[in-house]
């Protein structure tokens, strides 16, 4: 042990053969190969001598991010936003879903989202459209809502003049066989199944508070389609649909990280004086409805006990959603919206924290910090060209609804009281914050270039809009929530029903001072 602490103590001090044949930090032979010996004597402060002077970008004062737009003779419109990289994100937007469809079968949008990139006139199948991708490292996509159908490209900006042609293709020349509608009612069918099997309930809940609100109109009509239309959908209807709705007028050819000039130019090339696969024929059934909220409440009765297998089953819950209508995106009273949705923001019981989390937004605080029962409440603003909906997702025991609808109905009412500065600052700050870091990827500037540019003809940039959010003040958040609580309510529930609330009541309780359901008297129980 003696000699074991002798040996330590001489290391320490540097005795011994090892210790005296080291240089100390502080030698030379150490300073020679840490200062690279070329140039001893300049301070990292000066340029080198004999280096050639660096070159940086500048800014001429007008900075080159703004979003050009040219509109062709057809109608059809060109968008580009410029941004530095070697691949780009080209597509089309077109107005276009299941909105539109209340003179068709409802699922048609459905269909056509899994029919995109499919054989064309110009491509033989589905796999020479990803060959032909492949050469330019591409990856393709198409995305429908309930306004909007986005097919879209991401490639080498090399390869624009074939990605142009093929997206033209793909929109305009599609050859929808019989073999294609098949498998895409198999696909359909599947995602049916998926829908109703899902652990998560908010993609069938965000359909039927949609159903609820808007009855039988525009955005309330079925996104996803139904069962008993599966097999009715067929090339001729598909046709039919694609004459009205496929046309120049109604599309925006978008793109991110390209040359604005070229774009129009494969734009005029492909997609000016081209004749698509179902004809030149004028359109004639174009629904121009404007959205009617109607409020009102829809149930599915569903035993949500079995949703989750496994070793560890998620625990029985009952799923309810209430909203209110709130206003477009063309309005202006859309920002102090998004301000109150971010303000209200929440989520799942469980959390790991951190910044930027929201767990200092009213739906944490209020809620789920101090009722430990209830698994989930979150906020979600929809919004669209001529309407929106505010709303609140919660998730709790079914012997627990009518406590939890209650807390909801509170929260909404509260929304219209006092409004803390500090909770407000924070809420606009993490609102720009999320807007700045989404617009950091390209494909995210091309879904925001494309969407505004279909819906005003112009797009407001990052700044603008940061510049309205700083803008919003306690008392806009409490006017547009005071107009919000004026209208009826939309419901909507799924699961074990047996303690949810009457619609009646849940009126009543959002037109009230505290948001407290009226007093249910039962002689049994």
């Amino acid at each position: 042990m003696a000699a074991m602490v002798l040996a330590a103590t001489r290391l320490l001090r540097g005795a011994g053969s090892w210790g005296r044949s080291r240089p100390r930090f502080g030698d030379p032979a150490y300073r020679r190969f840490s200062s690279g010996g070329a140039y001893p004597n300049i301070p990292l402060s000066s340029p080198l001598p004999g280096v050639p002077k660096p070159v940086f970008a500048s800014v001429d004062g007008q900075e080159k991010f703004e979003t050009k737009v040219t509109t062709l003779d057809n109608g059809l419109r060109v968008a580009s936003q410029n941004k530095f990289g070697q691949f780009c994100t080209v597509g089309i937007l077109i107005n276009s879903g299941s909105r539109y469809e209340a003179k068709y079968l409802s699922g048609i949008a459905h269909f056509l989202e899994k029919l995109a990139f499919s054989s064309t006139d110009r491509f033989g199948s589905k796999d020479e459209i990803l060959l032909t991708l492949e050469k330019h490292g591409g990856i393709c996509d198409c995305q429908t809502s309930r306004d909007t159908t986005m097919y879209a490209v991401s490639a080498d900006s090399k390869g624009l003049d074939t990605v142009v042609g093929l997206l033209a293709d793909v929109v305009l020349h599609p050859r929808l066989t019989d073999e294609e509608i098949e498998m895409t009612r198999m696909a359909v069918q599947f995602e049916l199944e998926d829908l109703n099997m899902r652990p998560d309930p908010e993609p069938l809940l965000t359909e039927m508070i949609h159903e609820a609100a808007y009855r039988e109109n525009t955005v309330g009509l079925h996104r996803f389609c139904p069962v008993e239309n599966i097999g009715k959908i067929n090339r001729e209807v598909l046709h039919s649909y694609l004459r009205n709705y496929y046309t120049p007028d109604r599309m925006v050819l978008a793109g991110v990280g390209v040359e604005h000039t070229q774009l129009v130019e494969c734009a005029r090339k492909y997609l000016l004086g081209t004749c698509p696969a179902w004809g030149t024929g004028a359109a004639v059934h174009v629904d121009r409805s404007v959205a009617q909220y109607t409020g009102g409440i829809v149930k599915l009765e569903r035993d949500m006990s079995n949703v989750s297998l496994g070793p560890a089953p998620f625990p029985e819950l009952t799923h309810i959603m209430i909203g209110l209508e709130s206003c477009s995106f063309l309005e202006g009273d859309f920002i102090p919206f998004a301000v109150l949705n971010m303000m209200m923001g929440g989520g799942g019981s469980f959390s790991a924290g951190g910044p930027g989390k929201g767990m200092f937004t009213r739906l944490y605080l209020n809620v789920l910090n101090r009722h430990h029962w209830m698994y989930n409440a979150t906020s979600y603003h929809h919004s669209y060209e001529d309407t929106g909906l505010l709303c609140i997702h919660a998730s709790a025991d079914p012997r627990q609804v009518r406590e939890m609808v209650e807390i909801i109905t509170r929260e909404f009412v509260l929304m219209a009281g006092t409004v803390d500065v500090v909770e407000l600052e924070r809420a606009k700050t993490q609102l720009m914050s999320m807007l700045m870091m989404n617009l950091e990827a390209r494909p995210v500037i091309f879904e925001d270039v494309g969407r505004q540019v279909l819906a005003t003809r112009s797009r407001k940039l990052p700044h603008e809009l940061c510049a309205l959010i700083r803008d919003v003040k306690p008392e806009d958040i409490k006017r547009v929530a005071s107009k919000m609580l004026r209208g009826k309510p939309a419901v909507a529930a799924l699961g074990d029903l047996s303690e949810l609330p009457t619609y009646e009541h849940v009126q009543t309780a959002l037109a009230s001072r505290d948001g407290r359901l009226p007093r249910a008297y039962r002689l049994f129980r």
